[in-house]
């Protein structure tokens, strides 16, 4: 991420900035926690990070920051057996409710990216993620 930062409070004392990563980890946060939900797709360059042994909160999300408002993007592997559309309903709501009231910006757009399916066993899950990872 390119360390953008949103302007969310000034005052006579100082201004405070928050920095797209935090937006990124706050909506990571909300995603995740959507029943149906079975990780977060982060790609080959995260998933050499995690190799390396870097967790990255912010795993899954690209955020695009423009003056007081934000589109963010969200790619995820996703449980078999769920309604898709019913779950990327319920993240599309819980990441935008999240970073509006953690952070205090307006979510313009909350595009969600289904990049594979988690079809039970952990080793399963993440050859499911992996060639979802190559495509």
């Amino acid at each position: 991420m390119g360390e953008k930062t949103f302007k969310s409070l000034s005052s006579e004392n100082g201004t405070t900035y928050i920095t797209d990563e935090v937006v990124a980890i706050t909506a990571g946060l909300a995603a995740i926690e959507v029943e149906g939900v079975a990780s977060m797709s982060g790609g080959m360059v995260e998933g050499i990070a995690q190799r390396l042994g870097r967790k990255n909160l912010a795993r899954g999300i690209k955020v695009d920051i423009s003056d007081e408002e934000c589109t963010i993007d969200v790619y995820i592997i996703i449980k078999y057996g769920v309604n898709i559309p019913e779950v990327c309903k319920k993240i599309r709501k819980n990441t935008k409710t999240a970073v509006e009231d953690t952070v205090g910006m307006k979510v313009t757009a909350v595009n969600i990216h289904v990049q594979g399916l988690s079809i039970g066993e952990e080793g399963e899950d993440k050859a499911a993620a992996d060639e979802a990872a190559e495509a």
